[in-house]
């Protein structure tokens, strides 16, 4: 898969992506990141790229010719890669976006290319994103100098479930809000730490038990950490049943 980050600072997303499990995965050509200067594309001496808003107003905006040049860089040589016609998709990371979720990255890791924009100052020239922009995307309902964050925090959720990434592939599939539940609690050596025991059901070896206490446990961590999930997550009716026991009996 292949990342193209327009930013102003593409050292800070290509810093922050070339570590670790990103930064592998990049080293084994399992993914690429390319940040793309936007003020590559900015037609002044200077390489300006903002200027003050019509209509008066606090802050600075990125202007609309440097970022379109810089898209339409990445555009065509997506294109001159790839052979094929049509938009590439365009993240634009703004608060004003649907929030970021793990079925968003799901939807994301089935594309062959993303372009992610990165706004500053007090953002950009509303033309260009109705030119190019075709999905706006928050990672929550607060303020950042700029996308670059976003952006890296949109690259790592993508990245872990394109195949090979991760070390165990499966682990990708039973994590937190796979199935609108949080993840269950999880235990290594030593056994006793603190005097708190690992719960005895993962010593048993029995498997099926094992599954069965971290499905109950996941349902009881939503319920207790994240209620909300719980809406849209599909329990068995005894599954429901014995939450509705657990509640009923915390109220009492």
């Amino acid at each position: 898969m292949h990342f193209h980050i327009l930013t102003l600072f593409p050292e800070m997303v290509l810093n922050g992506l070339g570590t670790s499990i990103t930064g592998r995965a990049m080293a084994n050509n399992l993914l690429s990141v390319e940040a793309v200067n936007i003020r590559d594309y900015a037609n002044n001496k200077h390489n300006r790229v903002d200027d003050y808003p019509y209509g008066g107003g606090a802050g600075m905006l990125m202007q609309a010719e440097p970022v379109y040049g810089a898209y339409r860089a990445v555009e065509d040589s997506i294109q001159e890669r790839t052979g094929k016609e049509g938009r590439t998709r365009v993240i634009y990371l703004s608060p004003q976006g649907g929030t970021f979720s793990q079925s968003m990255a799901e939807e994301f890791a089935k594309e062959e290319d993303l372009i992610l924009l990165c706004g500053h100052y007090e953002g950009i020239d509303e033309r260009v994103l109705e030119e190019i922009v075709t999905d706006y995307v928050s990672i929550g309902d607060y303020v950042l100098t700029g996308g670059e964050l976003p952006a890296m925090v949109i690259v790592d959720a993508v990245s872990r479930l394109i195949p090979g990434v991760l070390h165990n592939d499966t682990s990708a599939e039973f994590e937190s809000f796979q199935d609108n539940l949080l993840e269950y609690p999880h235990y290594t050596r030593p056994e006793i730490w603190h005097d708190k025991q690992v719960p005895p059901i993962l010593l048993s070896g029995h498997h099926a038990n094992v599954e069965k206490w971290r499905r109950e446990q996941s349902i009881l961590r939503t319920w207790q950490r994240r209620p909300d999930l719980l809406d849209k997550a599909e329990l068995t009716e005894k599954e429901k049943k014995n939450l509705q026991n657990i509640i009923e009996h915390d109220k009492m």
